[in-house]
């Protein structure tokens, strides 16, 4: 019979208050599936799309099975790959742990580990860390893992492709051998599978829609747009045709840095917001915040901020550039259509982007419906030394698909050589 409310998951009555006040009114299909199997005690892999409730999934019976304060040492931990992350994992457990006594402490790098050192000795029962700084204080002697209960590693892809494999094979071998496993990832791969090989011990898969990588609550449109300028003006009319909180993707620093001074000038320095990787940790989790809890409208960045950022309000993603990395496509216009709320995504695509594209939609698994650009927006002549980039960035890509390609303008170039 299906689960229609979070009381026949047998949640305590802390939980259930505390979920009745922060608004979850009844569980998602990947919280219906995980929790009830994670309560009893199994190894879970848990593959849903982004968006989905994915971290209510794993905190909710993490919280019902650590249920109070004890000792010294933590035993639940949570392994995330990004700083906003650890402080975003701790807000939920913060939020639907509000009637326990339960600690939480939060482990990322960026800033000195004084003040979470001390959090650690004062007494910790749920662990949220990024790998790096997690093993760096776990080295100096600062916190014990042997206690390890529920060991749960969130995000598995990125943490993969971040390069965190040799510290996640270092927590395995000093964690409590005896322990519960739960891995959660937005997408499934190779090496995905490969880490759930050697993490998980016969686990129960819980795997909502696999062939269906994007959110069906969030519509997609694509733009063919010539060139920068011509975006920069399609931009300007989609805002204004989407009034909404609105997140706007770049593939570049400086793509990101040219769009946010253009909005800036149009909408006010007040009404927008830049993050990207050259940005300080303590501006990027500002930025996220003041775009979470303020009226804060654009948050313009780089993917650094595509994966795991929770922002219910957001009504609309643009992607100014179509991401080279095909699965960030998955996560960036999950930012929007979160839990039970609809959302629109809308990609510019350059001629160069064309390439890109086609494998995105090969990822999905669907076509990107296709978009006129409305009746008034100026699409300018490319100018000559963006077009020849993009006829070079065509080329690499036509060489790709067939080596023996010798590119544009072969063929006069040789004659011209005899």
């Amino acid at each position: 019979m299906p689960v229609s409310g979070f009381e026949e998951f047998k949640l305590n009555k802390q939980l259930l208050t505390a979920l009745s006040e922060a608004g979850f009114a009844e569980p998602t299909d990947i919280q219906r599936q995980a929790i009830p199997r994670i309560l009893g005690g199994q190894d879970v892999l848990g593959v849903a799309q982004t968006g989905t409730g994915k971290t209510a999934a794993y905190v909710l019976p993490v919280l019902m099975k650590i249920k109070f304060a004890q000792g010294h040492d933590p035993r639940a931990l949570i392994i995330v790959p990004t700083r906003e992350l650890v402080v975003q994992v701790c807000q939920h457990i913060s939020v639907l742990g509000k009637y326990t006594d339960l600690r939480t402490v939060g482990l990322y790098g960026g800033v000195g580990p004084k003040s979470q050192i001390e959090l650690l000795e004062a007494g910790v029962d749920i662990l949220v860390a990024t790998p790096g700084r997690l093993m760096d204080l776990y080295l100096e002697g600062h916190v014990a893992l042997k206690k390890i209960q529920i060991f749960v590693m969130d995000e598995a892809e990125r943490l993969l492709d971040m390069g965190f494999k040799p510290q996640i094979n270092r927590i395995l071998e000093v964690v409590a051998r005896k322990r519960q496993n739960l891995l959660f990832s937005a997408t499934w791969s190779n090496k995905v599978k490969r880490i759930a090989e050697d993490f998980l011990e016969s686990p129960t898969e819980v795997r909502i829609d696999p062939q269906t990588r994007t959110a069906k609550t969030v519509s997609q449109l694509v733009y063919f747009s010539p060139n920068i300028k011509s975006k920069i003006a399609l931009l300007d009319r989609i805002l204004v045709d989407h009034p909404a909180k609105t997140i706007v993707f770049c593939k570049t620093k400086t793509a990101a840095t040219n769009v946010f001074k253009y909005l800036s000038r149009v909408e006010g320095d007040d009404q927008v917001r830049l993050i990207h990787g050259n940005k300080a940790q303590n501006a990027r989790l500002n930025a996220i915040q003041a775009f979470r809890e303020s009226d804060v409208n654009y948050l313009v960045t780089t993917d650094v901020a595509a994966r795991g950022i929770d922002i219910p309000a957001v009504g609309l993603v643009v992607n100014f550039d179509v991401p080279l990395v095909y699965e960030d496509y998955v996560h960036r216009i999950g930012r929007t259509g979160r839990i039970f709320n609809t959302g629109a995504s809308i990609t510019f695509c350059a001629p160069q982007d064309e390439y890109h594209l086609r494998k995105i939609e090969k990822l999905i698994g669907e076509k990107i419906p296709v978009s006129e650009v409305p009746e008034g927006v100026l699409v300018s002549e490319t100018p000559f030394e963006e077009k020849q980039a993009q006829l070079r960035e065509i080329d690499l890509q036509r060489k790709k698909e067939d080596p023996e390609f010798r590119g544009a303008f072969h063929e006069k170039k040789w004659k011209k050589k005899k």
